[in-house]
């Protein structure tokens, strides 16, 4: 990669300052610092003043574990260096990650296609406004994009070094692993991938050794590094949680909830029964609780008969009396959950899921923007409305592109290992019962560099 920096310094040149103004154009524009964001910065703040990974409250701070330390370290070395609540440094730095994000992209593009595809897959990483537009907000995206793709980079590395019995690569992308599963907890599946990856290698090395002169041993020496550094790495926030809630909690709770806090599971599993759209989170799951939820939002697929639609709505203004679900409340929704999984099961296990995978990938992704959600209705402002179909336009180009360049495209070997995270993370997005278009946003950088392949010069030598 240094090498084709040298030979292109202008191209290289050009495509950081474009990707840096559409980048400052977010963050001048459109800076995100959301509920979220306090969150994370809250703990980072009683971290640095007062030594407590905790919450505020009334009168006192609460340890707390219902976020990882990833991001709230990163938030406390910003405010310790720029000052406290800088979020306008921190966005700034978030976007010095991302360009770095576009130059691990292209590595990666060089190594699976050629040297003129890492210069296309720069170019659009660059460009993405996808990946520009989570750098003006005060969320996990960025990094867990910037560690992730250095993870898949440094996996390359090692399954290029196996015939040299190299294990500094598998120590390296296990920190990084780890680091991203510091960030966000679902960051274990990239750990999940690679080593399902090096599991079929090493299965397929123990039949072909004598050909290939790379050792089963050592495939299976690399797997074990990996888990142990990436697992390792997360000692320190298990002991913690162990001293302060004597409770085994490596990760952080599914819920986000404190600890001891009832969890409507029933509620939850009652969404999973018909959402399928991100417009419904808004409307729906994020109302509750503290918010009214109006029962006209609901989608007709919400309802297997007129009868139940008739106790629905009765569920829905027995919460809105109360605007909080009571655990006798949850009950009811956990037996109208399973009316309806036993109505359907095909619907709950395949059907819906498929289809939350679909709207998280195809969706315009404008949900940190002010454009309305409900896009296709066609009333917002017209700015707005532009804006959505644009973005939803590129974000189609892009997908297709990448379909074409999986298509068509030369790959050197272990491209199985990018689709193979792909795959697996969209699997376990489908199982979730808030789908947010955010959270296909790890993947973007398979995407571009299957998209890049369609640019690749006639040899893999070409630059």
């Amino acid at each position: 990669m240094r090498e084709l920096l040298r030979q292109h310094q202008r191209f290289f040149l050009i495509a950081t300052l474009a990707g840096v103004a559409l980048r400052l154009l977010f963050i001048l524009r459109f800076p995100g610092v959301s509920t979220d964001s306090f969150v994370y910065g809250d703990i980072a703040k009683n971290w640095l003043q007062h030594g407590v990974y905790g919450l505020s409250g009334v009168d006192d701070i609460s340890p707390t574990y219902i976020r990882l330390p990833g991001y709230p370290a990163f938030l406390a070395a910003v405010f310790a260096i720029f000052g406290m609540e800088h979020y306008r440094a921190v966005l700034v730095l978030q976007m010095l990650v991302d360009l770095g994000t576009c130059f691990l992209v292209a590595d990666l593009a060089r190594r699976l296609v050629s040297p003129r595809a890492a210069r296309v897959a720069f170019l659009l990483g660059s460009l993405c406004p996808f990946l520009a537009n989570y750098t003006a907000n005060a969320l996990t995206e960025t990094l867990e994009v910037f560690f992730t793709a250095l993870a898949l980079d440094l996996t390359m590395i090692g399954l290029e070094t196996l015939e040299d019995s190299s294990l500094r690569p598998w120590v390296e992308c296990g920190l990084a692993v780890g680091v991203g599963i510091l960030l966000r907890p679902d960051g274990a599946l990239l750990l999940f991938a690679i080593e399902g990856y090096l599991l079929v290698l090493l299965v397929s090395r123990r039949k072909d050794q004598t050909r290939t002169g790379v050792s089963a041993l050592h495939v299976f020496k690399s797997g074990l590094i990996l888990a142990v550094v990436s697992v390792a790495t997360l000692i320190p926030w298990t002991v913690r949680n162990l001293h302060t809630f004597h409770e085994f909690q490596p990760l952080a709770p599914r819920y986000a909830n404190q600890e001891n806090a009832f969890v409507p599971l029933g509620f939850n599993r009652w969404m999973r029964t018909w959402i399928v759209d991100y417009t419904s989170v808004e409307d729906i799951y994020w109302a509750v609780p503290g918010n009214t939820v109006e029962a006209d939002k609901l989608p007709s697929r919400a309802f297997d008969s007129p009868q139940q639609r008739a106790q629905t709505v009765q569920l829905l203004q027995d919460y809105d009396d109360a605007r909080h679900v009571t655990p006798e409340l949850d009950a009811r929704f956990a037996a109208l959950a399973a009316d309806r999984v036993r109505h359907s099961r095909s619907r709950y296990y395949v059907g819906l899921p498929l289809l939350r995978i679909a709207d998280m990938w195809f969706r315009p992704r404008t949900e940190t923007l002010p454009s309305d959600t409900r896009w296709w209705e066609f009333d917002d402002d017209p700015e707005w409305l532009l804006l959505t179909v644009i973005l939803g336009i590129v974000n189609l180009a892009y997908l297709a592109a990448a379909l074409a360049g999986l298509v068509r495209g030369r790959f050197a070997p272990h491209l199985g290992l990018l689709l193979t995270f792909v795959i697996l993370r969209s699997a376990f997005l489908g199982t979730l019962e808030n789908p947010e278009p955010r959270y296909t946003l790890e993947c973007y950088p398979v995407v571009i560099i299957l998209t890049a392949a369609l640019f690749q010069s006639s040899t893999r030598e070409g630059g």
